[in-house]
């Protein structure tokens, strides 16, 4: 489905349920609450937690259930209820109705296991398991925020998840340096908010977004096409480049590229052809770019090493780990982002930092003004349906 229509689906059962909202319910045609599949209000409900040690039994004891549920409990399944999976804190409800005498009885029994998924054990007759599952709610949202600190306080503040701040750090990863926002840089988004109920869990697709900074608006469009499912912007060209900006989440930068460095360890002045990123022992390393390791290991001053070729122009290296990420080794291919190593301080280093370094054509380059190149931007064929899609959301972002 083409995503337009994806976003004219969402908004049309909006209004209608806006408009529904006008409908005034009296007492004898209020619409019947269920939870979990049931009537809730047509049981008296009794809520508890799973303490810490405790069985199903137990449980089932202190909820008054008879000699014949109990026992027909303990024959389940553990592919109907695995009661091994009982996790302390986690919310159960019994619900009781009077039986044909007038006593109460406990008849169904919910464990509650997420907010999203439940096992509900029907006590009447014969005991049986069912999973139950509650929907997911998706709500179109559009927000804006000023930043005055943070992306992330900046989420906080205006009430948006903060899984939207680390989400458009990645949109956004190729062009903003987010170490480097100021007071007053702002976003514009429109993103689907994911709710169970009434709660919110989560971020779904975010569709389209603009970004303040630098003095110039960044805006960015998802669009899916054939094997298309990235972000573009409003010229259709690729906001993914070649090279992250950086290659880990740094703190400042303590040394910058030059050709005179009085070097701290040795105490000389020698070349010092890359950037050093002061971070905390352990912060993960990433690979700018997509590329083959063809060197790895204790390389003297330089420390555990990673050096990455990512094509015929450009080679990475990174200095001073503390231990390389999870299969890495030389040959390996890599790619964009992917963990390589951790920071240290092993090597010629008095402290722990990342010490980045980048060769075009054999040469050193400073990392910190290297142009990377564009990635490939929506094909011809494609452009016309990007273009309707733009002119669909794009003036809810400006």
């Amino acid at each position: 489905m083409r995503l337009y229509s994806v976003f004219l689906s969402l908004l049309i059962p909006c209004c209608l349920f806006f408009s529904s909202c006008h409908k005034q319910y009296t007492e004898e045609d209020a619409p019947v609450r269920y939870e979990f599949g049931l009537p809730i209000d047509s049981f008296r409900v009794d809520t508890g937690y799973v303490k810490s040690g405790e069985t199903l039994g137990g449980i089932m004891s202190r909820l008054g259930a008879d000699r014949k549920q109990q026992t027909q409990i303990a024959t389940l399944s553990s592919d109907v209820f695995d009661v091994r999976k009982l996790r302390p804190g986690k919310t159960y409800y019994g619900l009781y109705q009077p039986d044909s005498t007038g006593v109460e009885r406990l008849c169904y029994w919910i464990y509650v296991a997420s907010v999203r998924e439940a096992t509900v054990l029907d006590m009447r007759d014969k005991i049986h398991a069912e999973k139950h599952e509650k929907p997911i709610i998706y709500k179109l949202r559009q927000a804006d925020a000023v930043i005055e600190s943070s992306l992330w306080n900046a989420m906080t503040k205006n009430d948006l998840p903060v899984e939207l701040a680390l989400e458009l750090s990645d949109i956004y990863a190729w062009t903003i340096d987010f170490f480097g926002l100021q007071k007053g840089d702002s976003i514009r988004v429109l993103f689907d908010e994911v709710y169970v109920d009434t709660l919110r869990t989560g971020i779904g697709q975010i569709y389209a977004c603009n970004f303040y900074h630098g003095r110039q608006w960044q805006q960015a469009y998802y669009f899916e096409a054939g094997e298309l499912h990235t972000y573009f912007d409003e010229n259709g060209k690729s906001l993914r480049k070649a090279f992250l900006k950086a290659p880990l989440n740094y703190k400042r930068i303590s040394s910058r590229f030059t050709y005179a460095r009085k070097h701290p360890v040795l105490k000389i002045v020698r070349p010092h052809t890359g950037v050093d990123y002061a971070a905390p022992m352990g912060t993960p390393v990433s690979a700018i770019g997509d590329g083959i390791v063809i060197e790895k290991g204790y390389k003297g001053q330089a420390g555990n090493m990673v050096k990455i070729k990512h094509n015929s122009t450009y080679t990475t290296a990174y200095l001073h780990l503390s231990k390389y990420g999870a299969g890495i080794a030389q040959g390996t291919r890599v790619h964009q982002g992917q963990v390589i190593g951790y920071v240290g301080s092993t090597g010629a280093s008095t402290g722990p930092h990342l010490d980045f370094r980048v060769w075009k054509n054999g040469t050193p380059v400073d990392p910190l003004k290297m142009e990377s190149p564009p990635a490939d931007p929506v094909p011809a064929k494609y452009m016309p349906e990007f273009k309707h899609w733009v002119d669909s959301i794009g003036p809810q972002i400006k």
